[in-house]
């Protein structure tokens, strides 16, 4: 199997990984999954789609992933992960979608408006 390379982005943050066939080491800017995610969760997240498949621990991810914080660097992750498991064998992909894993989240911060506070919020206004 040769190296598979896709991108998964959530937010602000862009995720590329490079999967080959390996032993199930995930290593994430250099350093180990569970180093770089603190909580279960994330680390949950980013297996997800390797476990929907039954496909953990028989593939070596490099991951490289700038922007945003760990929430949205693990949601980027999975994008990936799922995006390159359908590159490798098409018989995946109805088993992701069902779980919604291929789905790019549209969701991003609203900027700020001029005259306001925040987004939506509104400076106070006094009648008298």
């Amino acid at each position: 199997m040769d190296t598979i390379h896709t991108i998964g982005r959530r937010k602000a943050s862009v995720a590329r990984i490079y999967m080959s066939a390996g032993k199930g080491k995930i290593t994430v800017n250099k350093k180990d999954s569970k180093e770089y995610f603190p909580t279960e969760i994330l680390l949950y997240k980013v297996n997800q789609p390797l476990q929907v498949v039954d496909m953990e621990g028989k593939f070596d991810i490099k991951v490289n992933v700038v922007g945003g914080g760990t929430t949205g660097q693990a949601d980027a992750i999975k994008l990936a992960i799922a995006r390159a498991l359908c590159e490798l064998d098409v018989e995946n992909r109805p088993a992701l979608k069902a779980e919604g894993l291929l789905t790019r989240d549209p969701r991003v911060v609203e900027r700020k408006k001029p005259g306001q506070k925040k987004a939506r919020k509104k400076f106070q206004w006094v009648k008298r």
